[in-house]
């Protein structure tokens, strides 16, 4: 996520809503900050991202992120829900 990013709001309302309907585990990256170099430089024009992984899943490596279940951009609730049933199959 960026700070003044009009689609990282939408991203963080649409989260919200999933949220209030299936609670889960929540990180936010501030790509801009020095420690998150390392996504800032595969997703800079790319954000909002968001990955989708079980609650019992290692942290995120940037490097493995080619693996990642993600959504970009813009979605919906039910974006959101269809991955995390895809997850919770797997």
């Amino acid at each position: 996520m960026r700070e003044g990013c009009g689609l990282c709001v939408q991203a963080r309302s649409v989260l919200s809503d999933v949220w209030d309907r299936r609670p889960f585990e929540y990180k936010e990256v501030d790509i801009v900050k020095p420690e998150s170099k390392a996504w800032r430089d595969l997703y800079d024009f790319d954000v909002p991202v968001i990955h989708i992984s079980k609650a019992q899943a290692p942290e995120e490596d940037p490097k493995l992120s080619s693996k990642a279940v993600k959504l970009m951009h813009r979605f919906t609730v039910e974006q959101v829900e269809t991955k995390m049933d895809q997850v919770e199959k797997s």
